[in-house]
């Protein structure tokens, strides 16, 4: 019997987990503002081969218009969204801004980091076919 469980985008996930706990985090630690966190996790997650694209604007569609825009701060190899954080925990807040990134684009998994005293992270995911007509398909 196999008690792996199959994730979405693992290979990317793993890949970020790692630049998270074992490269930034180590190295700036807690304190810094969000924009830092975001350069610095950019740069790792290049180094490592994978293609970070920062600030991915998020339209908010509703009857076919533009009701809102958001903007992730990353998207890696056009899969996964990372949200960043510098808070001293993450909250249920902080939750639902990343499912909403989720439900308002095609990407169906999402990462949110937060670099607070204890590094620490949520991971979410949501599939296309469970989404309303939040976004246009390209």
């Amino acid at each position: 019997m196999n008690n792996q469980v199959d994730l979405k985008h693992k290979d990317v996930t793993e890949k970020i987990l790692h630049a998270f706990y074992k490269i930034v985090y180590p190295q700036l630690g807690y304190g810094f503002l969000e924009k830092v966190y975001e350069n610095a996790m950019a740069v790792a997650l290049t180094s490592m081969g994978l293609k970070v694209e920062p600030q991915v604007e998020i339209l908010v569609y509703f009857q076919n218009q533009v009701v809102g825009e958001h903007f992730a701060d990353l998207v890696v190899n056009e899969a996964v969204i990372v949200e960043l954080k510098a808070a001293s925990r993450l909250s249920p807040e902080h939750e639902a801004q990343l499912l909403n990134y989720l439900r308002a684009t095609p990407y169906e998994v999402g990462l949110l980091l937060n670099f607070g005293p204890k590094p620490d992270f949520k991971r979410k995911a949501y599939d296309n076919y469970r989404k309303t007509h939040t976004w246009k398909p390209n």
